[in-house]
């Protein structure tokens, strides 16, 4: 239940029962209504701003119109008190008998609080790391990868018909790189000196592998092979390796994708894919032989001074046509990714999420062009950029990883902190603003590190658990018996401040969905967690807001009800996030 969609029904109720209506006598419209929780929590529960958006079109001063609201509103005994506020905003204090009844809707909802039907199943396609087939994960990859996850996560839990993608980069110049830096540890494994790796190849020995499996299927045949037939045969057995390879490494911070596209699979088969999508486009007068004027400042890699085969991008917000073909005939990497686009949108996704890397950021115009291009505006792309990771260990920039040869791998990561604190640390921030991940602060046990926080109020919840049946052996704590508990004793204002915080988690989901800002969770369970360890304080303080009190089982029983709330809300939060909630803290 969201209880701000709740009372902004109320409200709306209020508009009617008050008889306000248009100048001209039409009904009022209440797409900008809105009832949220005020800035200042003094001013009481919820505030709205109907007065202030419907006082032009009723012909009304905006505090004359709230008043005749909140005469209204004041009738609903789910409020206790409404006011005027400034020029005309209301403020709503409700009921404590309302907060009460809300936590024993939480309880009965159970590990489904908060979800959501704001998706209303319709499909989405979340693309996230599509990372080069060209060796493992890197820490810059984790970013994108936990972002794009835990987005898909959301949007699952918010109603969405989610489908996970990673598209393998398998059809570029990169990719014959590969083979030949698998083939130089091929010849490595049959006991060729092979000295330094050469200028232009991959140096990590990540690769050694390879050229092992080849030894073992070919044996030494491929030796005296020239590159023109060695290369077909090693290049897909180098990608299925690093994408294994990839795929293990995604499995380690748990994450998994539903659908791996083939970038070469647009030009291999019964068709080219990239050729039937600029036909489409050339069937529209989208597409045209022209040239491009010479752009300001540093010239961009896709650019020449010749005619060539151009995207009209400029007709839907890019700031120049873009080349689709190569003056090799080959189609450029933006050709692909039209036609991969064009591929999803034929599959039926109307709604894509793409997570790219910050230096990706100059792309986003053209395929946002390209995909109301290709879809006649019917489609909409969102593009997330992820900013740089910079690591440290207590404060000092960390070395690069041997293995890899040239970056701290996202295994190295997982295996020293854990799969947890990567994950909660990595959405602890914007994805757009740069993130500084010590390795020494993310494992600390300390209110400043956010993960432990949050794991810890769960796990302090638990001990509550156990706490209570220590100290009243016959306490039925079962869902049973919780469910029918009298709350009429959680009057404390830190208890009823718990559960208004408990309230808000259902709204936080659908505006955190909306907008594809799962960090939003995390700062959120910090709050949670913030306010349940502070009431557990103020109980060390005065013993009797203990949550568990001997002798009044009542009472104890009413506020193991809140406690059961507080540990669904923050378990529900940690899986969108993928991040555990354990029981216990060691």
């Amino acid at each position: 239940m969201n209880v701000f969609a709740l009372f902004q029904e109320k409200v709306c109720a209020a508009v009617g029962a008050a008889g306000l209506k248009a100048q001209d006598g039409s009904a009022l419209p209440f797409d900008r209504l809105v009832v949220e929780p005020p800035r200042d929590a003094a001013h009481g529960d919820m505030a709205t701003n109907a007065a202030m958006v419907l006082a032009k079109l009723c012909g009304a001063k905006p505090r004359d119109l709230a008043e005749q609201l909140v005469a209204e509103l004041e009738k609903d005994a789910d409020i206790a008190s409404a006011s005027v506020a400034g020029p005309g905003f209301i403020n709503l204090t409700l009921d404590e008998g309302f907060w009460r009844v809300h936590l024993q809707a939480i309880l009965q909802s159970g590990v489904d609080y908060g979800r959501a039907e704001l998706g209303q199943g319709r499909k989405v396609n979340v693309e996230y790391v599509s990372a080069n087939p060209t060796g493992p994960m890197h820490v810059g990859h984790t970013r994108g990868a936990v972002v794009g996850d835990t987005i898909a996560n959301l949007l699952d839990f918010a109603g969405y018909k989610v489908t996970r993608e990673y598209y393998t980069n398998d059809a570029g110049a990169q990719v014959d790189v590969l083979a030949r830096s698998a083939y130089l540890r091929y010849r490595e494994a049959n006991g060729e000196d092979i000295g330094g790796i050469p200028e232009g190849l991959y140096p990590g020995d990540y690769l050694v592998s390879v050229g092992e499996a080849l030894k073992t299927e070919f044996g030494d045949k491929l030796m005296n092979h020239t590159e023109v037939e060695w290369l077909p045969l090693v290049r897909p057995r180098a990608i299925d390796a690093m994408m294994a390879m990839i795929k293990d490494d995604l499995a380690a911070l748990n994450v998994k994708h539903d659908v791996f596209f083939s970038e070469r699979s647009l030009v291999t088969g019964s068709r080219d894919r990239v050729a039937d999508a600029m036909a489409y486009l050339k069937g529209r007068d989208l597409v045209y032989e022209g040239t491009l004027p010479p752009p300001k400042g540093q010239l961009p890699d896709d650019w020449e001074d010749r005619e060539q085969t151009l995207f009209r991008s400029t007709e839907f917000g890019d700031d120049i046509d873009r080349p689709l073909v190569k003056s090799d005939g080959s189609y450029t990497y933006f050709g692909s990714d039209v036609a991969y686009h064009f591929d999803k949108f034929e599959r039926g996704f109307d709604y894509q999420i793409d997570i790219w890397g910050a230096d990706h950021g100059g792309y986003v115009k053209r395929m946002k062009a390209a995909v109301a291009a290709m879809s006649e505006e019917k489609a909409s792309l969102d593009v997330k950029l992820c900013q740089l990771v910079k690591l440290f260990r207590d404060g000092e920039p960390l070395k690069m990883s041997k293995r890899a040869g040239t970056f701290v791998t996202l295994r190295d990561v997982v295996e020293e902190v854990g799969v947890d604190a990567v994950r909660f640390m990595m959405m602890y921030r914007k994805p757009d603003a740069p993130l500084d991940f010590d390795f020494k602060k993310v494992t600390e046990q300390t209110r400043d590190n956010p993960v432990f926080y949050v794991q810890y109020a769960h796990a302090r919840t638990a001990s509550i658990f156990r706490q209570a049946l220590d100290e009243i052996p016959d306490l039925d704590v079962s869902q049973e018996a919780l469910s029918g508990a009298d709350l009429s004793g959680l009057t404390d204002e830190g208890e009823l401040g718990l559960i208004r915080k408990l309230a808000e988690y259902p709204r936080l989901i659908e505006s955190a969905a909306l907008a594809q800002e799962p960090y939003r969770v995390s700062f959120y369970l910090y709050e949670l967690a913030s306010a349940l360890h502070g009431q557990w304080n103020r109980g060390k303080e005065l013993p009797q807001l203990r949550f568990i009190n001997p002798k009044d089982r009542e009472l104890t029983q009413a506020r193991l009800v809140l406690v059961r709330a507080v540990a669904l809300v923050i378990s529900s939060g940690l899986a969108i996030i993928g991040v555990s909630a354990p029981d216990e803290m060691r």
